[in-house]
């Protein structure tokens, strides 16, 4: 499963680590779009396959941050 940006903006930090497992609703990367934090979260549990951005990365709406396996 990929996790997606859903708004365009900038990679402020990202909270999790591939390999983490991570629970339904758990914010995997936080986003930063006109100075407010966007939580982006997984929308099932799993494991962090792999990361897809870094921070400090700008990613567009639809952006693939993370795969979920």
């Amino acid at each position: 499963m990929e996790i997606t940006a859903n708004m365009a903006g900038n990679v402020w930090k990202i909270v999790v680590a591939e390999g983490d497992q991570v629970e339904e609703d758990q914010d995997v990367v936080i986003l930063e779009s006109m100075k407010m934090e966007i939580p982006i979260a997984a929308e099932e549990a799993g494991t962090i396959k792999e990361l897809k951005v870094a921070e400090g990365d700008f990613v567009n709406e639809g952006d693939v941050l993370a795969i979920l396996e």
